[in-house]
Parts: structure tokens; sequence; C-alpha cells
């Protein structure tokens, strides 16, 4: 291996205190690859240190953010070959040096050791530290040490140059200081830095300045965990892709402190605790979570098992181990009011279904977030069931908006969610400005007006006030019988307004979407779920194609339903019925409501009934839904009732299996 230049001892005196400032570099070296008092582990990225891409990167070949490269040797740091300045960042955060470090550990193939020596070596002699953005090097400081975790020992020593060891400590300390006078003001990025800084201090209290960043990151960090997340528990960007990211940071920075004997207040306990929560929550029973706004659809079941070990709480081992292990949440849906989202599901595996068949939805009525990640989707939500992500929130694809079409507003519009678009617009302002599309008008109100779950159905009401047209938007969702959802749309406006209500389905069903109608019903089936509505001359309904992205760079074709109709005030009333094997047969008809003698509009009240088979048996559903404060009774069938909410289940002699009702606010 090429021997490097190393930095004089006077270098080494400005980063290193008595009496490493007065080693050689040999003794520097043997120095740091001995065991030492401190305590540290690596946090690995399974898709960035993937060995098929590590393998790749020692012939200069780096697969990130779904796009191929291959690059000069020399590299070029500064050159990006791609049109997406994520790859740029990607690349410069080093993740594939911890990649190295395992394969290294694993095969103890020099290799791995030379291309981690000479990609390091080549990025600290050709790039300024202020390149990109301060949260690239905050990454990029967590992997070099986290490299380093799987380098610098005995074994290596005759394989690395103690010259590029006491460069890449140089650096190192160079980077740490930079990143402390430029951090990032606020949320995820900050994080993320702040954690650096400490991970660096309690990896080496040898340099100079351990002392002071130390103090300084651990000041920072406890202020920072309470002010980005909200009471509820979730971050204040209200991604559930970053809220995920920025709890990993503080979960393994809070082992690491325990480990040295670090000492942080109980607030920061709290607080992480009550992300978790919202973890074991926001995640589906197949282990995946939604990708709300920025963000892809990823598994974190990991953080739930670190809550598990930090803090011993039973119920986020039983989400860790889906319900293999630890004690069911005693709730079985939830709300998180200072977010907006709210989790309905059917149980916890413990009861009719197993844990991956347990019917989940995640609803949205809350307000962007603070950021640039929030997507204009009030109102949206997420529905999986039998193991199946079915109605699905289609991720972010990319922030790039360059190219013929601009991916990253169409992934992030109203019409790319599970809401209603009305006359085309977006919920929120969305218009090119300067260099970039960005949000320029004020956000619309939502409110939660009602949130009930009982033991026979849960039921959610939102509104929707956008400033961009006179229309207010409420949805109500009703999970009757923990079976199935119905989602009832309400929409009010004194003229008339073109109204689209759009589900995304999952790739599944790409090319497998069936219309079909009877005299009271319009069905579309789809693999493991079907979409109904009462048959109405004014609702037209149209299978369309859209996208959806799990993963950052990654898109899929999948279908769009979507329900329109032209009026002033409107209802829209769909049963989403998931199946796990047979389908089931399923109408729908809508019954006359009175109240007196008098017929009430749909827009004042209505009553559905729905026939269909359940666990193999027939039944009959009645659903009341009243729209206004009315404190009168309404009559349906043969019924009188008095309130917002009334689900009666039958069985096919008329026998009363079970109700759910929901008084007036």
């Amino acid at each position: 291996m090429k021997s490097i230049a190393q930095p004089s001892r006077s270098s080494l005196s400005t980063f290193l205190r008595a009496p490493w400032n007065h080693y050689s570099s040999n003794d520097l070296l043997h120095y740091f690859s001995s065991p030492r008092s401190i305590q540290y582990f690596p946090v690995i990225d399974p898709i960035e240190t993937d060995r098929r891409k590590i393998d790749l990167i020692l012939e200069n070949v780096f697969d990130l953010n779904g796009e191929t490269w291959e690059l000069p040797s020399p590299i070029s740091w500064m050159d990006n070959p791609s049109t997406d300045r994520e790859w740029m960042i990607l690349l410069h955060k080093f993740y594939y040096a911890v990649g190295l470090g395992t394969a290294y550990s694993d095969t103890q193939h020099e290799r791995y050791l030379h291309a981690w020596v000479r990609l390091t070596a080549s990025w600290i002699e050709q790039v300024p530290l202020d390149f990109l953005p301060s949260d690239v090097a905050g990454r990029r400081i967590q992997n070099w040490i986290f490299a380093h975790y799987y380098f610098i020992s005995p074994e290596s020593l005759p394989a690395i140059d103690p010259g590029f060891y006491a460069t890449f400590l140089a650096s190192l300390a160079k980077q740490v200081n930079y990143l402390c006078d430029h951090l990032t003001p606020s949320r995820n990025h900050r994080t993320l830095e702040l954690c650096a800084i400490f991970l660096a201090s309690v990896v080496f209290p040898e340099f100079q300045d351990a002392e002071r960043w130390q103090q300084f990151s651990t000041h920072e960090l406890i202020a920072n965990i309470q002010r980005d997340f909200l009471p509820d528990g979730v971050h204040c960007e209200l991604s559930t892709d970053y809220h995920h990211l920025v709890l990993k940071n503080f979960l393994w920075i809070r082992k690491l402190a325990l480990l040295n004997q670090i000492i942080f207040p109980a607030i920061v306990d709290d607080i992480i605790k009550r992300a978790l929560d919202f973890s074991l929550y926001a995640h589906k029973p197949d282990g995946f979570i939604p990708a709300f706004s920025d963000g892809d659809s990823r598994c974190f079941l990991d953080l739930l098992d670190q809550g598990h070990q930090l803090y011993g709480q039973p119920e986020f081992q039983y989400g860790a181990l889906q319900g293999q292990g630890g004690s069911p949440p005693q709730v079985r849906s939830k709300i998180f009011p200072h977010s907006g989202y709210v989790m309905l599901r059917s149980g916890w595996g413990n009861h009719q279904h197993s844990y991956r068949d347990e019917h989940y939805l995640m609803f949205d009525c809350g307000p962007l977030g603070e950021g640039n990640h929030g997507h204009l989707d009030l109102l949206s939500f997420e529905m999986a069931a039998f193991g199946h992500s079915l109605i699905v929130d289609p991720g972010r694809y990319s922030y790039d908006e360059s190219g013929e079409t601009n991916w990253r507003v169409k992934f992030r519009e109203t019409a790319a969610h599970n809401t209603i678009v009305i006359d085309g617009m977006n919920q929120t302002r969305y218009v090119f400005h300067k260099t970039r599309h960005k949000i320029r008008g004020p956000s619309p109100h939502h409110l939660i007006k009602t949130f009930i779950s009982e033991p026979h159905g849960d039921f959610i009401h939102g509104i929707a006030e956008s400033h961009e047209y006179p229309v207010v938007h409420e949805r109500k969702i009703l999970f009757p019988g923990l079976d199935y959802w119905l989602v009832v749309d309400r929409l009010t406006a004194q003229e008339s307004h073109q109204y689209d209500l759009n589900f995304h389905l999952g790739s599944q069903a790409q090319n497998a979407v069936f219309p079909s109608r009877t005299s009271t019903t319009l069905t579309y089936t789809a693999p493991h779920i079907l979409l109904a509505q009462p048959l109405a001359a004014s609702i037209q309904g149209a299978v369309l194609q859209g996208h959806i992205s799990r993963t950052y760079g990654q898109m899929h074709p999948a279908p769009i339903i979507r329900f329109r109709q032209h009026h002033g005030d409107a209802c829209f009333h769909t049963v989403l019925f998931p199946f796990k094997d047979n389908q089931p047969d399923l109408t729908i008809e809508s019954i006359p409501v009175f109240s007196g003698i008098r017929k009430c509009s749909e827009h004042e009240a209505v009553c559905l009934k729905i026939r269909t088979t359940i666990n193999q048996q027939e039944i009959e559903d009645l659903v009341f839904l009243c729209h206004l404060d009315n404190t009168e009774p309404y009559q349906f069938d043969q019924y009188s009732f008095k309130g917002q909410v009334c689900h009666l289940r039958k069985k096919a002699d008329d026998s009363l299996i079970s109700q759910f009702h929901v008084e007036h606010s």
C-alpha cells in the first residue's frame, strides 16, 4: 500500500491532548488498536452495507439511491454523475465504509481494508469541510467512527499505514470542530449532527476538544429532543420515516451514554418512550411503516426491541416480535392528538386474527409538519389487512425535480394521496419559486372532531378547510365490527365543484382491478379487497394508472380507483372490505331516513344496508350517520335513533349480533 504523508508533530498537538500529542503516528496506531476503557458499537444501515453493494465498491462501482455509477480512480469527489443531488450526498455520507468494515470483520480479506483507506484518504485530500450541508458531515463522522470500530484492531496493524491513521484522526477532529460551528438550526439534521459530536467525544476522549464536545452536544441534545417532539411523542416534521430515523439516533445515543456512565435527565427517556409508543402503533401488522410525508416504507421493529432492552416495557417487545413475546398493548386503537394521526386496529393478534392478519388503518388529520417534508394529504390514510397493504400512501420517490416529469411534485401533491381533490387543485398552494417547487400558501384548517373506540367498532370524524377553494371536506371513517371500513366523505359548498375521490392501491393490484355493478352497488375488485359504493347516476368510477414508491429512487406502477362527481353539496360512501382468500359477495343499498315525516337528504343523514359474509356467516349491517348536530331522533328501517352514528349487525334471521353507536358530542 502506498505510504501516506503523516501530520507533523505540531499538527498532532493541535487536536490531541497530553500525552497523546507527543505520540508518533506508529504509537497512535498501536495505542488506538489496543483495548481502552471506553465502550462503543457500530450502527449499521442494512441497505447501504449490503454485501453485493460493498463488493461493487471494490471496483469503484457505487449503487446509491437506485442509481449505479462506475466512478474514476481516483474518485473525483466533487463531481456528481447523477442529476440527483441526493446521489452525491449519499456518496459523501460514507455508509459503505461501515459495510467495508463488516465485510473485513467477516472475511479478514484485506481488499476491504485497502478500499476503506483508499476512499477515506482521497476524500481527505480533495474535499473542503464546507462542501455539502452540515448534516452530510454529521452522518460521515458517525460512519467513519463506526468503520473505525472494525478496522482499527491488533489484527489489522500490519496492513494500515500509520501516516494514514494520523491523517484520519486529524481530519476527524477538524470535521467535528467544523460541525460544532455550523450546526443546522433545528429538526432531524441537527439531531444527527449532535449525535455525531457526542459519539466523537465518547470514542475519542484523547482529543483536545472532547470534553467541550461532550458538554456542548449533551446540552443541545437535551434541548433538541424537547423542542422537536410533540407532546404526543411524534416528531415535529410529521414524517413517519423521519420520526424513526430521529428515534434511532436517540436510542443509540442513550445506549452509548449508559455504557459510558454519562447521565441524561429523565425527561429524555420520557420523550423516547412516547416516541416508541407512536412507533408501536404506526407499524403495520406486516412490520413496515406507511410512508406518510417524505420517507420510505421501512421496518423499524429493531427500534422497538432496543426500546424494550432500555426500558423493559413488555409492549415494545410484543411489537418487536410481532406477538411472539412480551405483552400486547392494552389499547387497541389510538389517537395522537397533537400530530393528528389516528391508528385503528382490529387487534394485536391475541383474539380473532393472527398478528399479521389484523386489520390496520392510519389516518392523517394534522398539520403539514415543520420543515419541508409535509405532503398535501390532509384526511388521507393507509389501510392494510391479512398481511397486505391494500390502500397505500404512495411515498416520496425522489427529491430531484429535474427531468421531463417532475416526480417530486407528483408524489407530493394532493392527487397522489387517498383523499379528495377539488377542482384539480392542491389543498395548499404549491408552486415553483426560484429554484424548485415550494409551499407558498397557508396550511388548511384541520380538526379531529370525534374519535371513539369501543369493543364493537371505531369512529373518526375529521374536517379539512383549505384556503384554496370554498369547500369544507368532512371525512368520517367507521370500523363496524372491526371487519371492514366505511369511509364517508361529505363536501359542503355554495357552488358546484369537481370532486375526485382517489384510492391508491398497492402494486399487487396492477392489471388486477375489475369493476362490476348490480342494481344497487358499484364494486371494484382487487387482490384481497373490495371497494364498493351505492350505485348513483351522479358518480362516475374509473381505474387510472398511478405509481407508488417504497424506497427512494424506486417507482412501481399501481392503479388508482377514482370516483368523481360535480355538485356543490355532495357525499361519497365507500366500503373498503378486505378479504383473505375467498372473495365475498357484497351489496350496499341506501335506504330512506326520516325526521318526523320529512325525508332527509344524504347531506343531512344517511343509512346504508350492507349485506355480506363475515366468518362464513351471512350478515346484514345497518349503518346510520347523522351529519348535523340535530338532537331530534331519526327513523330508518324499523329503528329510531338520536346521535351521530349507529351500527347494527344482524344475522340472516334478523337477530341482533352486535351494536355500536356514537352520541352527539
